[in-house]
């Protein structure tokens, strides 16, 4: 997997001497945290309401899944469309505005905002697990081993959020990695 979020527990040990890496991405996690979270809080509370507008509007869906590209994508690129092909970006959201799909991909954070079960304690997964993480994620190496069996990691010098649409064949050659080092 790719864009894994990784939370601290609250516990202050886990965060004990952090690499450099670790805490420049807990920084960014904060700052995630304190700036980019809105689209959870609307998708979580109010998804109905905003899929009225996104689904009247093809400007207004083109700029609620723009942004998002433009938050996420490798920070060496400035618009998404640097690191992304405007086709792909345009399919992406038409794909949405076409099918009046907005609504329904919202209702993921409603259901799990309202799942009481969520954010309760669980056991460490024991699927095997590979965890690309590009260049621009948040993801802190300790706390995904804290619940999840890692046997594969690799810090990628490159890509965003969107690894597949960003570094497609980067992403393709560490699945396969990963596939072949499981499978033997």
């Amino acid at each position: 997997m790719n864009a894994l979020l990784t939370f601290p527990s609250g516990d202050p040990a886990e965060l004990d001497g952090l690499t450099d890496v670790e805490a420049d991405r807990l920084s960014r996690l904060q700052q995630f945290q304190a700036e980019q979270l809105g689209y959870v809080q609307i998708q979580g509370t109010r998804p109905q309401t905003l899929a009225y507008g996104l689904t009247d509007s093809p400007g207004g869906q083109l700029a609620w899944v723009i942004e998002k590209f433009k938050e996420w994508i490798d920070p060496r690129h400035q618009l998404p469309e640097q690191a992304i092909d405007r086709d792909v970006l345009l399919t992406n959201v038409s794909l949405y505005w076409f099918t009046a799909t907005a609504g329904p991909s919202g209702q993921l954070y409603y259901e799990a905002n309202h799942d009481p079960s969520q954010w309760a304690p669980k056991e460490k997964g024991t699927v095997p697990t590979g965890v690309a993480v590009s260049r621009h994620d948040i993801t802190i190496r300790r706390l995904a081993e804290r619940d999840h069996n890692i046997v594969h990691w690799v810090d990628l010098d490159r890509g965003g959020h969107f690894l597949a649409l960003e570094e497609p064949q980067l992403l393709v050659d560490e699945v396969r990695t990963f596939f072949s080092e499981v499978s033997r």
